[in-house]
């Protein structure tokens, strides 16, 4: 995964639809301030970013590092007020040099001498951002609102790079399903629905540890994993199932006081009832709150059958598994989801 940006059409969107997703941003901003991290958002003078900024400011979630020239930055904000902002001019901050020499030092088994590190830092705001991050000058970054996936997540992978008690870089929603009994009180995460395209059972094994480490610190309850196929407990046999009751065994043995078994169908996984008939016995089996898929195309379709059917709200592709936390935003996104992102990301820097 070290330096693989795989491109889907699925990025962070809020929509209002129920009280079940507004809660739980409010919730993450009230965590987020208890611990107010400092988030930089590289694209500074796009005006989504400026009014999310703002209201990010305004309400305590967060310090905030804006890149550029200040007062164009001030500028292009208008009444959107972010004097309270740190601002970083690329061209005259007077730290510059000691993080050309770092990136330098990073890419140089790539060749990329010092001239051309400055003229990346300086010119290329995503690649500045990120070793703001790196240097701990800033403890996340939000961006994506007039880049590609790409364009974010490459630096990251490049500079920042897999945590080191992490074995991949990947993804997760946190779905919000209103009137449901299921989950916590119909809060799930999913995963990997946007970035690991087909896993191997190492890889999904390691999903579901970080999928429910994100559940624990994002929703603040006890993860109950549920591994999840078109097979429960032995049911059907297929290659794909063996990947499955593969990843179970490994992600036990590496995490052994996690609440996680399988293989699991869906209503296995969340049904009580189901879970009783199909898969006796055990504290996961109808009980689940992260649901992990067996691949993209499985993860991809579920997210959106249940945000569009079950009208659910759907936080993501949050990213998990960087050495610090960087998150992707939608070109279509509104100022609300990146005030919600920016808190989600405070959140996982803590």
């Amino acid at each position: 995964m070290r330096g693989e940006v795989r491109l889907t059409d699925v990025k962070f969107h809020i929509t209002n639809e129920s009280g079940c997703g507004m809660g739980f941003i409010d919730d993450v901003k009230r965590r987020a301030k208890g611990n107010k991290k400092n988030i930089v958002l590289p694209e500074s003078l796009e005006e989504r970013n400026l009014t999310a900024a703002a209201a990010i400011l305004k309400e305590g979630v967060a310090d905030i590092t804006l890149i550029g020239d200040r007062e164009k930055i001030l500028a292009a904000a208008g009444k959107n007020d972010v004097s309270g902002a740190i601002f970083i001019n690329p061209t005259s901050y007077d730290k510059i040099e000691s993080l050309v020499d770092d990136f330098a030092e990073i890419r140089k088994d790539k060749g990329v001498t010092k001239d051309e590190a400055r003229h990346v830092l300086t010119t290329d705001a995503m690649y500045l951002g990120i070793m703001l991050v790196k240097n701990g000058t800033a403890d996340g970054m939000v961006s994506g609102a007039i880049h590609a996936t790409a364009d974010v997540l490459r630096p990251a992978l490049q500079i920042l790079k897999t945590a080191p008690d992490k074995k991949i870089v990947s993804s997760f929603f946190i779905m919000c399903v209103p009137d449901c009994e299921y989950g916590e009180n119909g809060v799930f995460a999913f995963a990997d629905c946007g970035l690991v395209q087909n896993p191997t059972s190492e890889k999904l094994a390691a999903i579901a540890t970080d999928s429910a480490e994100s559940f624990r610190r994002l929703i603040g309850a006890e993860p109950v994993v549920a591994m999840l196929s078109h097979s429960t407990k032995g049911s059907a046999k297929h290659d794909d199932v063996d990947k499955v009751v593969k990843a179970v065994e490994l992600a036990k043995t590496a995490a052994p006081n996690l609440k996680l078994d399988g293989e699991f169908q869906l209503d296995a996984a969340i049904v009580p009832s189901i879970g009783a008939l199909k898969a006796k016995g055990g504290d996961v089996a109808g009980k689940a709150n992260v649901l992990v898929f067996p691949d993209l195309d499985a993860g991809n379709i579920g997210y959106k059958l249940v945000q569009r059917l079950a009208k659910a709200e759907a936080y993501g592709p949050i990213t998990q598994g960087l050495a610090k936390p960087v998150n992707d935003l939608s070109r279509g996104c509104y100022a609300e989801d990146i005030v919600g992102i920016i808190a989600i990301t405070a959140l996982q820097a803590r």
